[in-house]
């Protein structure tokens, strides 16, 4: 270990930055956010950058050049003046007086460096390189931010309030850390992350009187899935696609963001196609009710956004009606995910300025739509499930006033490696998507931002096999319905 991570209190005390430019504001703006009254030394005024500052009513600006006296009663001290020799000035003097310094970007005469930090206060999470490789510690701080919530803050206050309470009940420390390692990987983690305080507070309270039993609560995560690509994915869905105990899926849901969960999760397919639902949805609905009463972390899998054309709603509204716990994750919907890979934005200044978005679902061979609102000029109609209506579709949109010509595009498995773009006309995309032998998933996508896709296009995926975009896993036999 070349250096000994240490965390300073620096609250009430002070801190002395020398320099007056970018640099050292940003070395200033650590100690004031950490408590510090902070004096500024620079014969020149502060930058710009200073006056940013959060805490700047305990900001002190010495306009004077760098004297040994302004290091009477500092706790620590920041070189940033971008000069050489005052830098230099400064390690010296602060050394001499055994105060500690830090040189901006010359770790090698410092006698404390500052790592790359990941800030959930109370909770600091600090990554170094000791100088040798910083712009790897930063990419290290980026991929530990992906997996540490903003809520851990949260739950570390929570757990403080709570703290001498669980000193009181436990005799030992063995019997303490027993106690939080429970609390912690019970379902009052996930209630701080959502939000929901009150409830963790409540449930926390619960476990301590019961001598640290967890309750046997189980919790459904309705999270959306996004299009199909892994990279859309939300920082929150990840995390919670890692934690689930059942994973309950449907056929939009791509088999590499299917990977992506937890491996030794139980596996529930309830996917529908039309006219092949393979669980009903009052079934699907009551299945979750059930998984999460038998305490189990339920993640119900949803292609695209569970609120936009995913059922969400009533699949919550009867968890409420049951008083099962939940919370919900939204994700890119289809029509904004698969638009973008396309190359055709939703709206433009110069063709449209409002957007509407449809099924195309057929019931007797029409479709129940208002034709007069979605005929309506300089929009944009995205329309979810309408393969099998496209015909329909476009005849229906030109018998209410759309010309034939009109712009129209069809884009199968959106934003993944097997995307397939056919452009054409409301006269021409039918006969256009036949031929291409397109295959659900796919969206449509009608007006006169679909001009831009020849320019705009700029996702050129190699295709990839999609036998198993539609194979459901095998269901285990616990779960089968």
């Amino acid at each position: 270990m070349d250096y000994l991570p240490i965390f300073l209190d620096l609250r009430g005390r002070k801190g002395l930055v020398v320099g007056g430019g970018d640099i050292a504001a940003r070395k200033a703006a650590l100690m004031l956010n950490a408590g510090a009254w902070v004096h500024a030394v620079s014969p020149e005024p502060l930058s710009p950058a200073y006056a940013e500052l959060r805490g700047a009513d305990r900001l002190i600006h010495v306009q004077q050049a760098f004297a040994p006296s302004h290091l009477d009663g500092m706790d620590v001290v920041f070189a940033a003046s971008e000069d050489r020799e005052r830098d230099q000035a400064v390690h010296d003097a602060a050394r001499a007086r055994h105060i500690p310094v830090n040189v901006a970007d010359k770790p090698e005469v410092c006698s404390f460096i500052m790592p790359s930090i990941i800030d959930r206060s109370p909770v600091m999470v600090a990554v170094s390189s000791g100088g040798a490789a910083p712009v790897l510690s930063r990419l290290l701080r980026a991929r530990l931010e992906t997996l540490i919530p903003a809520g851990y803050g949260r739950l570390a206050a929570l757990a403080g309030r709570f703290k001498q309470a669980v000193r009181t009940r436990f005799a030992t420390t063995a019997e303490r850390r027993k106690f939080w390692e429970k609390a912690f990987l019970s379902p009052v983690s996930e209630m701080v992350f959502a939000g929901r305080e009150q409830e963790a507070e409540a449930s926390l309270q619960a476990m301590l009187e019961s001598q640290g039993a967890a309750p046997e609560v189980g919790e459904v995560y309705l999270v959306g899935a996004g299009p199909g690509n892994p990279d859309l994915l939300t920082f929150r869905a990840l995390r919670l696609m890692q934690q689930a105990d059942v994973v309950v899926y449907d056929r939009l849901v791509s088999p590499p963001i299917l990977d992506m969960c937890r491996r030794d999760a139980d596996r529930l397919y309830v996917g529908k196609e039309r006219d092949k639902h393979a669980i009903p949805q009052d079934e699907i609905n009551m299945v979750l009710v059930r998984l999460a009463q038998e305490g189990k972390r339920v993640l119900r899998l949803k292609g695209g956004d569970p609120f936009i054309f995913g059922r969400g709603g009533e699949e919550i509204e009867t968890l409420r009606e049951h008083g099962v716990p939940f919370q919900v994750v939204p994700a890119v919907t289809a029509a904004a995910g698969v638009a973008s890979y396309a190359g055709i934005p939703l709206t433009h200044r110069d063709h449209a300025q409002a957007l509407v978005l449809v099924t195309g679902h057929l019931k007797d061979g029409t479709m129940d739509l208002d034709w007069a609102m979605l005929c309506r000029p300089r929009q944009t109609i995205v329309i979810y499930m309408g393969l099998k209506g496209l015909v329909t579709l476009c005849d229906e949109m030109k018998k209410h006033g759309l010309p034939g010509d009109t712009p129209a595009a069809i884009v199968q498995q959106g934003t993944t490696l097997n995307q397939r773009t056919v452009t054409g006309t409301l006269d021409t995309l039918p006969a256009l998507a036949a031929q291409a032998e397109l295959k659900p998933p796919t969206l449509i996508i009608v007006g006169s931002v679909v001009s831009l896709h020849a320019k705009l296009n700029w996702f050129h995926p190699e295709p990839a096999s999609d036998d198993h975009w539609h194979t459901p896993l095998d269901r285990p036999a616990a779960l089968d319905m």
